[in-house]
């Protein structure tokens, strides 16, 4: 390609003969190629793109997971003319074909009696190049009974299917629970597919139950004619969770297990304000009482929100029974305040610290100021304070890292291990912030030098792109939408009515002027709406981040391990949801922040190479050989038992993960490129 743009022995026989299944596809047989070389195969994929939805979607899960590919649009008037030539060549006496695998909207997106689609079919046969038919229906050209032969063609929202055998030993051994499609509005058809009955040569993947008994296949292989195809006979986008679970077996399948690009399913939660207190909304006033916008309220009426030692306790234990580690966010200043006002004892302070070797601590500065421009709240919204001259008035350098440095200084005082690297500012401060603050403070990036910060969080509903802050580098992170300000499942409600529910029935009317957001049918009923209707969507929302190989962290507040702690019910509930999908071969991975920045920049680097054309990285035989420029790392996902060449012998390659292996690398001391060797049975 030179691009352009610990399971049993029993399962682990089972893979290698999946894998080996799945490499002698990859060229013809020895007899076909007696006379010449084994071919070269480029990693990267051919898309033929019509402008629908389903390639559209494969196309996403190709760019998020760093895998190569060249696009061809059906609709431009001067696309290529897709023959021999722009499919393959000779390269030093080799074969060599361009595409690894192609990716069509249909079976015949040329036309089934055209030159290209018998150029590529030819080429596929060939060079052994699988295809995927994005979205098709259910026929006998594509190895398939028709529907109304004891199969079924509709709407499929709220329907249940099940990954196979054949699919569970194959690309898809990385699930192993029923897929349910997405329902998320009964008033709106949201997935419409066929489901045929497969015919000779023909293994499905992904199947239903019918009428009249027995199942019927929705995603399967197709063989035929010296071909394999991947036919998939239901609609889709790139959000929808159906296809975002399925997403890496259809990549796995097209690639053949070997392809540049690498995939993990993330989740991290940080616990921001811990032992801060965290105000109370107001349900009569339907403010925030201190917020800018809450005149007329007094702070004092309402106590605020903290957790308790018993919350501590709680969270920790938690922990244990969850399987997932929360990030404490802390402001060690808040502690000692609110520890003067109460006597000099804080029993939650003293939990945590006891507890302190089974949580992640991140640096939240050490009183939580505003770290932007000073403040003029004499209006509303607030406005950043100007001199005389009309510039913008500035939380100094000496200021942001007093707070950073005191609030380290405080946890390294008490024991805690805390990564100097990371930092949340409050509210993300000192970043810039619209429309108030257009620019980041000037004194920011300085600050984080001071202190060595390598990693400041942003809000990624505001920045959803990793940015450079002086040395430093962002990490975006996803709001969760459990209130920093609500302690329980009512006040939860009432707040979420205000802001989703239309001014004709009470509400704020936000929702009504905001193009992004929509407007509740009715307002939720305050006793139960937050486990009815928020937690079931908060987690669905969840959830899509993890399967979207998206390593962002997301973010709460203390206030939600507190009185009521509305964040397990979520949490649980993404838990459960993905426990019941994958298998113990797929686990969540809960990475710190500096792990989650480090992904990122990776990534972009690796996006840059690709589209400056300066990756090559193609297959021959059971070798692979990846070229990259100096200083970025690869992303690389290969079949279990593949190794790599050192100077001297070869090494495991990568980490287990979905029944492949795959790591971010870099050529050995002296040499060149990465090679690879794949397991040859």
């Amino acid at each position: 390609m030179d691009s352009a743009g610990s399971r049993m022995p029993g399962a682990a026989r089972a893979t290698a003969l999946v894998t080996a299944a799945l490499l002698a596809t990859v060229v013809p047989s020895a007899g076909a190629r007696a006379a010449e070389p084994a071919p070269r195969i480029d990693l990267t994929v051919l898309v033929v793109d019509d402008g629908g939805s389903a390639v559209e979607a494969i196309t996403s899960e190709l760019r998020s997971t760093g895998v190569p590919y060249r696009s061809v649009d059906l609709n431009e008037s001067g696309r290529p003319v897709i023959d021999a030539g722009f499919l393959s060549d000779t390269v030093d006496g080799r074969p060599r074909a361009k595409y690894q695998g192609v990716v069509l909207p249909h079976e015949s997106a040329f036309g089934p009696d055209s030159a290209e689609q018998a150029a590529l079919a030819a080429y596929e046969r060939a060079f052994g190049i699988p295809q995927v038919d994005a979205h098709t229906w259910a026929h006998p050209e594509v190895g398939l009974d028709y529907t109304t032969d004891g199969g079924f063609s509709g709407v499929l929202d709220g329907t249940t299917a099940a990954v196979t055998a054949a699919g569970r030993g194959g690309p898809f051994r990385y699930l192993d629970g029923p897929l349910a499609f997405e329902d998320g509005d009964p008033s709106v058809s949201e997935s419409y597919g066929y489901a045929g009955r497969p015919r000779a040569g023909y293994t499905s993947y992904l199947d239903m139950p019918v009428a009249g008994g027995g199942r019927a296949s929705l995603v399967g292989e197709y063989v035929h004619d010296g071909r394999r195809e991947l036919v998939v006979t239901f609609a889709y986008n790139q959000y929808q969770r159906q296809f975002r679970v399925l997403a890496r077996g259809i990549v796995e399948w097209l690639t053949q297990g070997v392809h540049l690009g690498r995939s993990r399913n993330w989740f991290s939660v940080h616990v921001d304000d811990v032992l801060a207190p965290d105000a109370r909304w107001d349900t009569v006033r339907n403010c925030t009482p201190g917020d800018f916008d809450c005149p007329g309220a007094d702070d004092a009426e309402a106590a605020p929100i903290r957790m308790t030692a018993a919350d501590a306790r709680y969270a920790a234990a938690w922990q244990k029974t969850a399987g997932l580690t929360l990030d404490m966010v802390y402001n060690g200043g808040q502690g000692e305040q609110w520890k003067t006002e109460h006597g000099g004892t804080d029993p939650l302070a003293a939990q945590l610290v006891a507890d302190r070797a089974q949580y992640r601590w991140v640096n939240h500065t050490f009183t939580h100021p505003f770290l932007g421009c000073v403040q003029d709240n004499t209006t509303v919204p607030w406005k950043c304070a100007t001199n005389t001259s009309g510039a913008p008035l500035w939380t100094s350098r000496a200021e942001i890292s007093g707070q950073i440095r005191d609030n380290i200084d405080w946890a390294v005082g008490k024991g805690i291990s805390v990564d100097r690297g990371e930092l949340v500012t409050g509210e993300h401060s000192g970043l810039r912030t619209l429309p108030q603050q257009p620019v980041d403070n000037p004194h920011l990036a300085g600050a984080l030098a001071d202190n060595g910060v390598k990693w400041t969080a942003s809000d990624n509903s505001r920045e959803p792109s990793q940015r450079a802050v002086g040395a430093a580098r962002t990490v975006p992170r996803h709001p969760m939408n459990v209130y920093y300000n609500v302690g329980t499942a009512a006040e939860m409600a009432d707040e979420y009515n205000w802001i989703y529910t239309a001014r004709a029935d009470g509400g704020s009317g936000i929702c009504e002027g905001d193009p992004t957001s929509s407007c509740l049918p009715a307002p939720l009923d305050t006793a139960t709406g937050y486990a009815s209707h928020i937690v079931p969507q908060e987690a669905r929302t969840a959830l899509s981040h993890i399967v979207s190989n998206d390593p962002r962290p997301h973010y709460v507040h203390q206030s939600n391990l507190a009185e009521e702690r509305l964040l397990y019910p979520v949490l649980d509930r993404v838990l459960a949801d993905y426990r019941a999908l994958f298998a113990d071969n797929t686990p969540l991975v809960n990475p710190r922040q500096s792990e989650a920045g480090t992904e990122l920049s990776r990534r972009a680097a690796w996006d840059e190479a690709l589209a400056a054309g300066r990756v090559t990285a193609y297959r021959v035989g059971g070798t692979v050989t990846v070229r990259v420029p100096s200083g970025v790392t690869a992303p690389v996902t290969v079949p279990e038992g593949t190794r790599k060449q050192l100077l001297l012998g070869t090494a495991a390659f990568g980490t287990a993960y979905a029944g492949a292996r795959s790591a971010w690398t870099t050529p050995e001391a002296l040499q060149s490129a990465v090679t690879l060797k794949l397991p040859t049975t």
